[in-house]
């Protein structure tokens, strides 16, 4: 697979630069995976396309004011932007700056003085006068992703986290849960869909475009997850009653894929060469004793590309997604890429509003309702 055959045109006003006035205001474009069929809906519309006891899972992680504005002696500017917590003081982070950046290098922010320990792969090691999280929502700003072209405002420090954030630790907001809010969770509870949350601290790596060409060489950055035992209870609940998991966005996809690949006897390790080796375009979901939960937590670097075999989800709401990414390869993996690249061909030429602050995409089985 090349990370061409990912692809799709975008009019760069369809790019949403701002919320809209309500969260569940926005629309959502309604793709049945086992047919292909599209139905233009309205997020709100959400409730009618589940079923008693379905199970609905969102991602519960808060999102950290990430971005931190800083100096060197000599008055140059640097941008910090928080990667992960790594110790108490420590953290990874991207440095911007006009001049190269040195180890040893101390920056000065309203915070204290940071120093630059060394580099580590793409991102720096740094030590800071504070605890990690704590200097960072102290003294940053709500991290907008770049193709957001503004400053971060005081709206985003409310709309660009979910309403149901709770253990902070992401630097980017889990986007599909964007579009709740309590009305909708009402409505959903009123239809008897059940809830359930697990935790995926989405890393700036999130917005890196792949590097090369040959899909299969990429490596995803790690990122923080956990699925506790409530989850995985709700979950094996809802398989026994022939009921569906419903993921809120991709980052839920990856944190309960994780978890299942690892209770699998398998392994992550395994699937990955199952993935490399298949060449199919089309979804593949996987039957039997493989399709269970157990609580995890840990990093995980589950690249979720064409051939990989979904244990746990069987929905997915998610936002749309930035041509040639992974999460697009992830959605791709889920439901098809020809329909899904269709239906982002759909959006387009409907105006539908693109990526974060932007509407949403229902892969499902069943679109008429």
């Amino acid at each position: 697979m090349l990370r061409t055959d990912f692809t799709y045109d975008l009019p760069p006003e369809l790019i949403a630069q701002a919320p809209l006035p309500e969260r569940s205001g926005g629309r959502m474009l309604v793709l049945d995976r086992e047919t292909g069929a599209l139905a233009d809906r309205q997020v709100r519309d959400l409730p009618a396309f589940l079923a008693p006891g379905d199970l609905l899972v969102l991602n519960d992680t808060r999102v950290v004011a990430a971005r931190v504005f800083g100096t060197k002696p000599s008055g140059g500017r640097v941008e910090l932007l928080l990667e992960r917590p790594v110790g108490e003081r420590e953290a990874l982070v991207q440095l911007r700056a006009s001049k190269p950046i040195r180890e040893g290098l101390g920056i000065l922010t309203p915070g204290g003085t940071v120093q630059v320990l060394g580099r580590e792969d793409d991102l720096w090691r740094i030590r800071l006068p504070a605890p990690a999280l704590d200097f960072f929502d102290r003294h940053g700003q709500m991290p907008l992703p770049p193709y957001i072209h503004r400053p971060a405002g005081e709206l985003d420090q409310q709309r660009y986290q979910t309403i149901f954030a709770r253990d902070r630790g992401a630097v980017a907001a889990p986007t599909a849960s964007l579009h709740f809010d309590e009305p909708l969770l009402a409505e959903l509870r009123a239809r008897e869909v059940s809830l359930a949350f697990v935790t995926l601290h989405v890393g700036a790596g999130t917005f890196q475009p792949l590097r090369g060409d040959d899909v299969d060489s990429h490596v995803m950055h790690a990122e923080r997850a956990s699925v506790g035992a409530a989850a995985c209870e709700a979950i094996m609940q809802a398989r026994a009653a022939g009921r569906r998991i419903v993921a809120a966005g991709t980052t839920v996809v990856r944190a309960l894929e994780s978890a299942a690949l690892s209770a699998s006897p398998l392994g992550a390790a395994s699937e990955a060469r199952d993935s490399a080796a298949h060449e199919s375009v089309e979804p593949r979901q996987q039957a039997g004793p493989d399709r269970r939960c157990t609580p995890w937590s840990g990093e995980t670097r589950l690249f979720i590309k064409p051939g990989f075999r979904f244990r746990v989800v069987d929905a997915l709401l998610t936002n749309f997604h930035l041509p040639e990414s992974t999460l697009l390869m992830l959605v791709c993996a889920f439901a098809g890429r020809d329909p899904v690249l269709r239906a982002y061909r759909h959006a387009v030429a409907a105006r539908y509003r693109f990526f974060s602050y932007g509407d949403a995409m229902l892969v499902t089985a069943q679109v008429s309702t």
